[in-house]
């Protein structure tokens, strides 16, 4: 059940490259779903999410038997929910998002690699994408104070 969870329902092992990528499309939904709860209960949701998913990625990796392994996708789907929160949620926006998240996810410029490199465990394995998915929400901040 955990690696099925971990996997974000199987996408992480049934899509041959870019599992990454394909895991973040699960994140778009979760974000829809969670664009009318009052902001409070938006963060203790994602912090809740989070944590889960860190729980989740500990025991999928303990049975896959390694750290991290591409296959594991949840920690994306926590990356995009928390990009996307308080942002408008029409397609533009949405894109943005999902393409600010995966350049923050794949490049990892400090501290995003820091943490992909001294975190263990399942908490490391989401952990970077939290930092990712913290980043490119503040990107989306900054491009809506531009326009």
């Amino acid at each position: 059940m955990e690696v099925w969870l971990a996997t974000g329902l199987g996408i992480g092992r049934i899509a041959p490259f870019a599992p990454g990528t394909f895991g973040s499309l699960l994140g778009l939904p979760l974000a829809w779903a969670l664009r009318g709860v009052a902001p409070p209960a938006h963060v203790l949701a994602l912090v809740a999410l989070c944590g889960g998913a860190a729980w989740v990625a500990q025991r999928a990796e303990r049975t896959l038997g390694h750290h991290d392994p591409s296959s594991i996708v949840i920690d994306e789907v926590c990356g995009v929910a928390i990009t996307l929160a308080g942002h408008p949620l029409d397609a533009a926006g949405m894109a943005l998002g999902f393409a600010a998240f995966r350049l923050l996810d794949i490049w990892k410029p400090w501290p995003i690699r820091a943490l992909d490199r001294g975190v263990a465990g399942g908490l490391g394995t989401v952990l970077d994408d939290v930092a990712a998915g913290l980043g490119a929400n503040l990107l989306l901040h900054l491009v809506a104070r531009l326009l």
